[in-house]
């Protein structure tokens, strides 16, 4: 069993609900990454998404794209990402990791390369917004020889017969974007959301969580009923790009997650 599926699992067991936290890699700091990744685990979170920095990060808002291209100025690419993922294993052997991007760089790699070496780096899993599920077979099929699933998106905007098909493809969990937009929105209709999203998780053969305008522990707690997992990413980006330093970036990580797990667990 995968990481990301006895993850699930323990949640499931324990009637709680996943806590996704994304940070972008090299963001505020190469330095600051690895300890904000395990501040953010000992502060509550079950699955943590990683960034990889990319130049044309279309379906991300304001605060990540700054974020990603602070990032690649610093020099943060696919091998420095697998280096950080590498670097947590050392001392984290259970919190699955995936990688959410885009498939310019997988492709420019070679995706049997990307996929070993994500594999031998420690990653559980690989979100590419951009690789529509017609497109996704090979990709998939080379993920999961070296034991990477491939995260699939699904949106408001979503078809039905797609819908359909991402929920029977669905591996590690199903993201379900809040709205039709790029990340960091202000607010969602959560009642759409919630009607959408437990709907979907009768037919998903995979967890359901939410993501995209998810910013603070209220939201959390309302999306909490009818999803498996909440991803918070554009408001966690902003409260710790500006720390001072990797200590700093940490205390803020943690200062901002515990809140959000509280309110899924009283949820």
């Amino acid at each position: 069993m995968s990481r990301i599926d006895a993850r699930f699992a323990e949640l499931k067991t324990a009637s709680r609900k996943a806590l996704i936290p994304f940070i972008t890699a090299g963001n505020p700091s190469l330095a600051a990454t690895v300890p904000v990744m395990h501040a953010l685990v000992a502060a509550g979170a079950d699955v943590i998404e990683l960034g990889v920095p990319f130049s044309d990060p279309m379906a991300d808002g304001p605060t990540i794209q700054r974020s990603s291209e602070r990032a690649l100025a610093r020099g943060v690419g696919t091998t420095q990402v697998f280096g950080m993922v590498a670097a947590f294993r050392v001392t984290d052997a259970t919190t699955p990791i995936v990688l959410m991007g885009y498939l310019n760089p997988v492709v420019m790699r070679g995706v049997e390369r990307y996929a070993r070496d994500a594999n031998a780096a420690g990653v559980d899993g690989v979100l590419l917004v951009d690789l529509p599920p017609e497109e996704a077979t090979e990709t998939r099929a080379i993920f999961n020889a070296h034991g990477l699933a491939l995260i699939a998106l699904a949106a408001p905007t979503t078809s039905e017969p797609r819908l359909a098909r991402l929920a029977r493809e669905a591996q590690g969990y199903l993201y379900y974007v809040s709205f039709a937009g790029v990340t960091g929105a202000n607010s969602i209709d959560t009642g759409s959301v919630l009607e959408r999203v437990a709907s979907l998780r009768t037919q998903a053969v995979a967890p359901v969580v939410v993501g995209f305008g998810v910013r603070d522990a209220a939201t959390a707690g309302t999306l909490a009923p009818c999803a498996d997992g909440v991803v918070v990413g554009s408001a966690l980006v902003e409260v710790i790009s500006g720390a001072s330093d990797a200590d700093d970036a940490a205390r803020c990580a943690t200062a901002f997650l515990a809140p959000l797990r509280a309110a899924l667990d009283a949820a």
